[in-house]
């Protein structure tokens, strides 16, 4: 299969994947805002980095490790542990020892953390209709396959 890109007429600036960053930093940027502006929210300070994270935690029903989300999110352990303290700290998120194998630790949403879920997700919400004004439904799920088949690739 031939190249799409030519190194010719390639212009970094103008990649997909250089598309997809700037949209994806415009993204989170306006959910940081959203969620430090909504009044059910604000007192929490929720950023949008946190806001992925409690996805992986509150939308699945597997316990995770801090590692699992590592992997799952392209974090280093570092940043994921400060993650972790900052979303314990804040009581939305607990850790849990693993009772078969006392080296592994598990993380679980807390109450307050699955309370405050369901309006975290109507935020989200919100700014990607944003984003996705003046699409259609067709569209959406053509750039929701695309995306879906390139990240296919990069395995």
């Amino acid at each position: 299969m031939a190249n799409i890109y030519d190194l010719k007429s390639y212009d970094p600036s103008q990649s997909v994947a250089h598309l997809i960053t700037r949209v994806r930093a415009q993204m989170m940027a306006a959910l940081d805002r959203e969620l430090a502006g909504d009044p059910q929210l604000s007192e929490l300070g929720v950023t949008s980095a946190q806001f992925v994270v409690m996805v992986r935690l509150v939308g699945t029903a597997s316990r995770k490790s801090a590692a699992d989300l590592c992997r799952e999110l392209s974090y280093d352990a570092g940043a994921m542990t400060r993650m972790i303290d900052r979303l314990e700290a804040k009581g939305l998120v607990r850790r849990i020892r693993c009772m078969n194998d006392r080296r592994l630790i598990f993380l679980e949403a807390t109450d307050l953390g699955r309370a405050a879920y369901p309006r975290m997700r109507e935020v989200s919400a919100a700014v990607n209709n944003r984003f996705l004004r003046g699409f259609d439904r067709a569209e959406l799920q053509q750039m929701t396959t695309i995306l879906t088949r390139m990240l296919q690739n990069a395995d």
